[in-house]
């Protein structure tokens, strides 16, 4: 009888926590892709002793989101990716440099990387959340590089406005039991405050932001201060869909907090205008964008800084030129004379977009409901020249897209890209060969 009571109570212990287990609902999302690549040349110069070969390669993620509703109005998300890697490649070496877009390492991103887990709660003064989410993504999708950052944020809808504060941290240098520090004061942080009106077919908005980067103190005693303001706007007039966006960054890159050394201050500019017009089955369209360089004549001002304003890696207006998936994947192609350094580097191309002005021109068909064939013609050329280079120009590039659509949640891609490389890529010397490049992609995409 006794076994019989505890065999009876355990039974009911085990319905009990089932029963809470099945109350809590969670829903899963995510997408997986699967592509094919190549690239006819890994660089652009041309007998040269050290000129570029062709690659070609495969390669996937698997990203998965989940969303546990605890209780009404309290939520917990997740996301991890998995699996990110080409097939059959020799494994990344372990390491501790983070992924671009990732809270993980490239190793951690080839097995399973979480970038995700926080809190969302929508209380009666708005919707707080906390917790690692992604950051960096405002307005259109130029200058977005969606990144997974520790944050606090609260928002609030009222009618058609949108208000946000956030609290970031880009970097944590206190002291900590894995990480002991002699100084303090040393983080890198960002702090935002944005509005957003929406109105049938159409919003603008307007962030500003303040980030602080401490991270060199004490060793030379000097920090980054600075400033930004970023307005857009994104409307239907008509047949037309129009975007525009402006970012501005002011202030100090390297203040010193005594006095001695040199101090240099930040002014960098991006502008981007889009423009699409349907018209029934054909559409047409064009962009306009531009990044500030920095001008190699003035050692006390960043006009242009890589580090602050780009393009942005979720921005890949081209298949080759400024293309950050290609980068990622394939690598960047250099020419001559490049020089790769964390702070406006040059001489190659490779995403995001830095230092140039950039227009397209575009025309797509839509034979049927479920297949888009787009063709686009693109220029672009540095905003500065490095010092000695011979030419501004990055090149022309043409490429052609077909995306069919196999499913609601399964699309093919196919896209050819074709680059005619500019002089810029000569580097300082006028007599150097380069040549031109090619691309052929294809890309399978399921979303769930």
């Amino acid at each position: 009888m006794k076994r019989f009571c505890c065999v009876l109570l355990l039974i009911a212990l085990i319905t009990t926590c089932s029963t809470a287990a099945f109350a809590l609902d969670v829903k899963f999302s995510g997408s997986f892709y699967a592509a094919g690549l190549y690239l006819d040349k890994t660089n652009f110069r041309k007998d040269s002793g050290s000129d570029g070969i062709s690659t070609a390669l495969y390669y996937q993620r698997l990203r998965v989101q989940t969303e546990f509703v605890v209780a009404p109005g309290l939520f917990l998300f997740t996301r991890f990716d998995a699996l990110e890697r080409a097939w059959g490649a020799a494994r990344t070496t372990p390491g501790t440099t983070m992924d671009p877009q990732s809270a993980g390492t490239r190793a951690e991103n080839e097995n399973i990387a979480f970038d995700w887990a926080y809190v969302y709660y929508a209380s009666p003064i708005g919707t707080f959340r906390a917790g690692y989410m992604n950051d960096g993504a405002w307005g259109t999708v130029f200058m977005d590089t969606a990144a997974p950052r520790g944050k606090v944020a609260w928002s609030n809808t009222a009618g058609q406005w949108f208000y946000t504060l956030q609290l970031v941290k880009m970097t944590e240098k206190s002291s900590s039991a894995l990480a002991p520090a002699t100084a303090a004061d040393a983080d890198s942080d960002k702090y935002v405050a944005a509005v957003r009106y929406t109105w049938a077919g159409g919003e603008a908005g307007l962030l500003g932001g303040v980030g602080r980067n401490a991270q060199n103190r004490p060793t030379t005693n000097s920090y980054t201060l600075f400033y930004t303001l970023q307005p857009y706007a994104i409307t239907r007039i008509g047949p037309f869909r129009i975007q525009a966006e402006l970012d501005y960054f002011w202030g100090d890159w390297s203040k010193s907090d005594s006095g001695a050394g040199s101090n240099i201050t930040i002014q960098n500019i991006a502008a981007f205008l889009d423009a699409t017009a349907a018209l029934g089955k054909f559409y047409l369209g064009g962009t306009f964008a531009y990044v500030s360089g920095d001008d190699p004549a003035t050692t006390d001002k960043l006009e242009g800084n890589n580090l602050l304003v780009s393009g942005g890696m979720d921005w890949n207006s081209c298949l080759i030129l400024f293309n950050s998936d290609l980068s990622y994947w394939a690598g960047s192609q250099p020419g001559y004379n490049s020089s790769i350094v964390p702070v406006n580097p040059s001489g190659y191309n490779g995403g995001p977009m830095t230092n140039a002005w950039f227009i397209q021109g575009r025309a797509g068909l839509r034979p049927m409901e479920k297949l888009d064939i787009m063709a686009s013609v693109s220029y672009a050329a540095a905003d500065k020249k490095p010092t000695g280079y011979v030419s501004d120009v990055y090149g022309y590039e043409i490429d052609l897209t077909g995306t069919y659509k196999i499913t609601s949640n399964l699309s093919y891609m196919l896209g050819v890209g074709y680059l005619v490389t500019g002089d810029y890529f000569k580097g300082t010397g006028d007599t150097n060969k380069i040549t031109n490049n090619y691309l052929a992609i294809h890309k399978l995409t399921l979303t769930f």
